[in-house]
C-alpha cells in the first residue's frame, strides 16, 4: 500500500468508534409516577362513561388531543388550570377526577 493512500480499515475504525460514542441515544424515561396514571385512568373513565373521543373532549376542554394523551396516559403532570377545563369539558366537579388519590398510592400518609 502507497504512504498516498489511506488506510480505510483503520479510517472506519476511528469513525465507527467516534460516531458510535457522539451520537445521541435518548436516555429512557422512568415510569409515569402512580399517581399520574391513577388521574388519568379516571379521565379516562369518566370520558368514555360520557361517549367522548379525545378530540371530543379536547374541543370541549379548549385543550389539545396529544396534551389530553399524554395526561391520560400519565406522561404529563396538568395543572390545575388544565384538571379545571377538563372537568368543565366532562360536565364534574374538578374533586371528582382526584378524590379517588390517596397517600397509599404514593407511598406518602393519608392527609384526611
Amino acid at each position: 500500500m502507497s504512504s498516498s493512500q489511506p488506510d480505510y480499515a483503520q479510517l472506519f475504525m476511528v469513525y465507527g468508534k467516534s460516531y458510535r460514542s457522539s451520537r445521541c441515544v435518548p436516555a429512557r424515561e422512568p415510569p409515569p409516577d402512580p399517581r399520574l396514571l391513577s388521574l388519568g385512568m379516571q379521565i379516562r373513565r369518566l370520558r368514555e362513561e360520557r361517549g367522548y373521543s379525545l378530540e371530543e373532549l379536547a374541543e370541549r376542554s379548549g385543550l389539545s388531543f396529544r396534551g389530553l394523551l399524554y395526561i391520560e396516559h400519565g406522561q404529563r403532570s396538568p395543572s390545575v388550570l388544565t384538571l379545571l377545563d377538563i372537568a368543565a369539558g366532562l360536565g364534574v366537579e374538578p374533586g371528582e377526577l382526584v378524590n379517588h388519590i390517596t397517600g397509599k398510592e404514593s407511598g406518602k400518609s393519608e392527609l384526611r
